[in-house]
């Protein structure tokens, strides 16, 4: 009888070893290549990704010369290029109330290997919808005579706001060897509003540190604004600002001394607006000769509601796991927030610190992602927990977004003035390697979002078919819906990123999904959006919808 029974428990242990693991986070590396150095990237359309670069010796080429556009092309992982008539290196951009992508400002340089190229720095660039899921015949428009900013802009920030416009902050004129030594102290729209930029007090209060400012539209239609380590409430009505406390303990993060920062998602009824700032150096803006590429970054993130009972209170200090610059913040379909990228010491910018790395301003690239979960209790939000490493450096000039597939997409990295190959004693040079982040659900059997309008109205209630897996069909489940502007990457700041739960149930039969879309344009700037269904924390693919009429601004909706 001992016998069987050991031989039984000796079964059972060798069926227990054999089971297969719960599927963890993954990185995967594509067999393509970017072609071009992803520093800007921005999801245009269900299946594709727009990339920027700056005019360089890229190897993607078209119309006889190097490419800095592209299109990355989602489900078959390879790239297309676009041409680019001005210099896109360190633009911004985001996505307009019509679906059409903006991107604007960038480097005044040129670049001999391509002769009829156009300065960047009050550049306009347009990109239409995109009917094509390949983007064959999508091209992108500029005009530079004609169609221009009011403002030269090189590092500015841009954001769609409650009319479904552009609000476009801040910049410098012309190249400077690390801060911000020939401003833009002004804001302007796009389409235009005005005549003239409007001037802005804190853009030159918080000079020297003060390129691409993290600025995030509020649900009441104000923007709130960082940048070096001061913050503000602007009401673009009334043409007013408040000041709000500075980030705790002298840390900046504006470029050149990038932390990152991300609107936390905004939840029903009342859509409290917080906003969560990691990463930066606690460091005076020296002489960048007195910096190194050592000098440690901070592990400080700082967290602020921007009610008055938060405002009163200030800033909440809270730690990641490591020390990071130029970290990038992007959410989860289930309101978590992934920390990405960035390395452990330095700063932004390029060869301009004491002891540069090659060309590079920082070191110690940080590979592996953590998770922070803001509705745990403080001191426990941060967790990397089964997280994988990425075995590739991502630091000055990387991107990382979401997908409306669920996983992210993760390219670049270049600290240097052009395209440097890897070799002997280049520690990091211009990265070409293309990768996903793939969450656990991305292996499982996941919701499914059957159908979805092609517009939605605020302010209604929407039935729309779903199918479910057995074990998710079950009462009890925690469902949540997201509605979420997936943003525009560049510079460790993913901005108009945005994510809003609905109020949702599913019916009894677990074959429709009903929800309630924002109650106005304040709370989700009219425009795409992608809306994923979440239960138990396994998310659906997105569901690529226009949030409101699909008029183009300004439209109040």
């Amino acid at each position: 009888m001992k016998l069987s029974t050991i031989s039984l428990l000796s079964a059972f242990a060798s069926l227990t070893l054999a089971a297969p693991s719960a599927p963890g986070w993954r990185f995967d590396l594509k067999e393509a290549r970017s072609g071009i150095v992803a520093l800007e990237a921005i999801v245009v359309s269900p299946t594709l990704v727009l990339w920027f670069d700056r005019a360089s010796n890229d190897p993607l080429q078209i119309n006889n010369h190097s490419a800095w556009g592209a299109l990355w092309n989602l489900e078959t992982s390879t790239v297309t290029p676009l041409d680019v008539l001005s210099n896109s290196f360190c633009a911004s951009g985001a996505l307009l109330s019509n679906g059409t992508m903006v991107s604007i400002g960038g480097d005044p340089n040129l670049f001999p290997g391509n002769p009829a190229i156009r300065p960047g720095n009050q550049a306009i660039r347009i990109f239409e919808p995109c009917a094509s899921p390949t983007g064959e015949g999508c091209t992108l428009f500029e005009d530079p005579d004609t169609l221009h900013l009011l403002e030269k802009r090189w590092y500015p920030a841009s954001i769609r706001i409650f009319d479904g416009s552009l609000l476009i902050v801040g910049g410098m004129h012309e190249d400077t060897p690390f801060y911000n030594t020939d401003p833009a102290l002004s804001f302007e729209f796009f389409p235009p509003k005005e005549s003239t930029p409007r001037p802005s007090a804190f853009l030159e209060r918080s000079l020297p540190a003060n390129l691409f400012p993290r600025i995030f539209a509020l649900p009441d239609g104000k923007v709130f604004m960082v940048a070096n380590n001061q913050s503000i409430i602007y009401d673009i009505e009334a043409q007013t600002e408040r000041i709000l406390p500075d980030i705790p303990n002298n840390v900046r993060v504006t470029n050149p001394i990038d932390g990152s920062a991300i609107l936390l998602p905004l939840s029903p009824p009342d859509f409290i607006p917080e906003v969560l700032v990691c990463g930066g150096t606690q460091t005076d803006t020296l002489d960048p000769l007195a910096l190194t590429s050592q000098t440690p970054a901070t592990s400080q993130c700082s967290r602020i509601r921007l009610d008055e009972e938060g405002i009163a209170k200030g800033w909440e200090v809270e730690h990641m796991l490591e020390r990071r610059t130029m970290p990038e913040l992007v959410h989860l379909p289930n309101g978590q927030i992934l920390i990405a990228n960035g390395a452990g010491t330095g700063f932004a910018a390029i060869a301009s610190v004491s002891d540069p790395i090659g060309n590079s301003n920082s070191d110690h690239a940080v590979l592996v992602p953590s998770l922070y979960t803001p509705d745990a209790p403080l001191g426990q939000r941060i967790s990397n927990a089964g997280m994988p490493s990425s075995g590739i450096a991502r630091v000055y000039h990387s991107s990382i977004t979401l997908t409306p597939q669920g996983n992210f997409l993760i390219g670049g990295s270049n600290p240097n003035p052009n395209t440097t190959a890897p070799g002997p004693g280049v520690k990091f040079p211009s990265e070409f390697r293309v990768q996903t982040l793939d969450p656990p659900f991305m292996f499982v059997e996941r919701p499914k979002i059957l159908n979805t309008p092609e517009k939605l109205a605020f302010g209604k209630k929407v039935t729309v078919p779903i199918s479910l897996p057995s074990n998710l069909a079950r009462p009890g489940a925690k469902v949540q819906v997201s509605l979420m502007d997936l943003g525009f990457s560049t510079h460790a700041f993913h901005s108009s990123a945005r994510l809003v739960f609905m109020e949702a149930t599913i019916s009894r039969d677990s074959k429709s999904l009903t929800f309630t879309t924002p109650p106005n344009g304040r709370v989700f700037p009219p425009g795409p959006a992608t809306i994923f269904l979440t239960i138990d924390d396994v998310s659906s693919e997105g569901a690529w919808v226009m949030m409101g009429s699909g008029r183009s601004p300004p439209t109040l909706e």
